[in-house]
């Protein structure tokens, strides 16, 4: 079937229930202490100093995270952050839509999304902020994070769909945990990409996500249907928000810019270690989610793939071609992307596009997101429209409509 439609001038999300699926939570900065046991309060992640700095800590006096920032680019008497500025604003200079699900909600109303997809700051995207402690500090840290955003979405009238945070360094408490997050009413995972960088809990060398070690986890996310979300910067191997990606002679906005240009397209690593690995001949339903990393560069990496497992494979460790398992097991997120967005879209798989914001992150889609799409979203007919802004995402998702 055709998606391309003739160029329309009405808007094109009217009578959809859009769904955001990558947000993120400038998390309260009680929501470790406040929950925790008396013999952890001192130790889970809150707001302490680290040579004479004030900063997020674990465990005392271990730095994560970036300072002590919301990581939220507005300020709440009306300013949007200038470069970096917003990594010196805590929760009490932004707006309480960052952190406030209420706040969040009526933000939504206001510009017309009906859910969002929610991920951590302090604990790292893929959790690897706290990699430095012990397990059992790291268990405790992730099943209170786990325990707020159940809250989270309750409290916001099934709104907000934080994804689950996992003890990746334990496969069995993985399980556990996406097991007891599920029965709770949260609808995905959110794991490191690169575990294998990491020893598990009794000190022993992780191996990668690839390897039947991990096949419990994968086993437990087919029967429970619940997507497996890689957000980019979701390692140490895929995190470099100023490092090393740009020349030192750039300044520190420009070196920012170029980084995150390359974290997007670090997720092709990922889903093409996935793929090469042969773990979705093992588990052809599971859903994977490739976030904040757009979706222009996909139709050249499939090809690439393709082309190089042809060159070099021979004979083959899959049953499909590679490119193949990417329309039946992946899906991308695209927002800032407007040239040519509708063609892109039809290359990579109108079944295989979200839309997301990542509000309220630097790069972020606000005010007016849908006003945004426009341009991109014109040439696609209606049925594409909806796929790509609603359907898809609650089919991935679990979220009724």
């Amino acid at each position: 079937m055709a998606t391309i439609a003739p160029e329309r001038t009405a808007q094109s999300t009217t009578g959809m229930k859009v769904i955001d699926v990558d947000t993120h939570l400038s998390e309260p900065e009680d929501l470790w202490t406040s929950r925790a046991p008396a013999r952890f309060k001192d130790r889970v992640p809150q707001i302490g100093e680290v040579n004479g700095v004030t900063s997020w800590v674990i465990d005392g006096n271990l730095a994560i995270g970036l300072g002590a920032s919301a990581s939220s680019v507005f300020h709440k008497d009306g300013r949007t952050s200038n470069g970096i500025e917003f990594a010196s604003w805590r929760n009490a200079d932004v707006i309480p839509a960052s952190y406030d699900a209420k706040e969040r909600v009526a933000l939504m109303d206001e510009s017309r999304i009906h859910a969002q997809i929610v991920y951590p700051n302090v604990m790292g995207f893929g959790g690897q902020n706290t990699a430095g402690v012990d397990p059992e500090l790291r268990l405790i840290s992730t099943q209170i994070y786990n325990d707020a955003m159940i809250e989270l979405q309750e409290e916001s009238g099934e709104r907000l769909f934080p994804m689950a945070a996992l003890p990746w360094w334990d496969v069995k408490a993985a399980v556990a945990e996406a097991r007891r997050t599920h029965a709770s009413g949260l609808r995905g995972i959110n794991i490191n990409s690169d575990p294998h960088r990491h020893k598990d809990a009794q000190g022993n060398p992780l191996p990668d996500l690839g390897c039947e070690y991990w096949n419990p986890l994968w086993e437990v996310c087919e029967e429970l249907d619940l997507p497996i979300n890689f957000h980019i910067g979701a390692s140490e191997q895929s995190m470099d928000w100023i490092g090393t990606a740009g020349w030192p002679s750039l300044s520190v906005n420009h070196r920012s810019g170029l980084a995150g240009s390359m974290m997007f397209i670090d997720n092709g690593r990922v889903i093409g270690n996935i793929i090469y690995s042969g773990m979705l001949d093992r588990f052809p339903r599971l859903k994977f989610v490739s976030v904040e990393s757009g979706i222009g560069w996909i139709p050249f990496i499939m090809e690439s793939i393709d082309y190089q497992f042809k060159s070099l494979i021979n004979p083959s460790n899959l049953l499909h071609k590679p490119s193949d398992y990417f329309r039946k097991n992946f899906y991308g997120t695209f927002w800032f992307e407007k040239h040519d967005l509708s063609h892109v879209i039809e290359q990579v798989g109108v079944d295989n596009c979200m839309f997301e914001t990542d509000f309220p992150h630097i790069v972020c889609l606000h005010p007016e997101p849908l006003a945004y799409m426009e341009e991109g979203l014109a040439k696609l007919s209606f049925e594409s429209r909806n796929k790509v802004m609603s359907a898809n995402a609650a089919r991935v998702y679990n979220i009724p409509l």
